[in-house]
């Protein structure tokens, strides 16, 4: 238990042992996705999420995944949602508006429905810029929903 000034804080705990994890993934940009995907299992199971508790669910893009998100969040089968996607810019507006609505849908489903969802949805200028952040990217949404369930069963 850590404090300041005598105050309670509540310690990080990254142990997903007990956890049971839902992973909403966009099929569009799939290579990105896939590197993605993997790092994610990887970290999930480093803290040890058994893989009987994680569920993949896919979709065609980033703009279907805060639909499954709500379905799985409000399914009471899951203590965290990760959704995994990769919107790469073209030369249209297109871009602002499947990132903006992507993301503001996955907030939405987070707070309406009290589900932690880590959000590893990349929006990148370049396919380069993209893969290059794979591996950190999925290994940080994995430990983020993992430390947020934990701290929800906390509070």
């Amino acid at each position: 238990m850590a404090t300041y000034d005598n105050i309670y804080e509540i310690d990080s705990n990254l142990d997903g042992s007990a956890l049971r994890i839902g992973i909403v993934m966009s099929r569009f940009n799939r290579d990105i996705c896939d590197g993605l995907l993997g790092a994610c299992v990887a970290a999930l199971t480093r803290r040890g999420v058994k893989s009987d508790n994680v569920q993949i669910a896919t979709v065609p893009g980033a703009l279907e995944i805060p639909l499954v998100l709500r379905k799985m969040a409000q399914s009471g089968k899951f203590d965290a949602l990760v959704a995994i996607g990769a919107v790469v810019r073209g030369d249209t507006y297109h871009f602002e508006v499947v990132s903006n609505e992507m993301a503001s849908g996955i907030t939405r489903v987070q707070l309406d429905t009290g589900m932690p969802i880590a959000n590893a949805v990349l929006t990148t200028d370049t396919d380069e810029q993209a893969h290059s952040r794979t591996s950190a990217k999925g290994a940080e949404a994995a430990e983020c929903a993992i430390e947020m369930a934990n701290l929800l069963k906390v509070l």
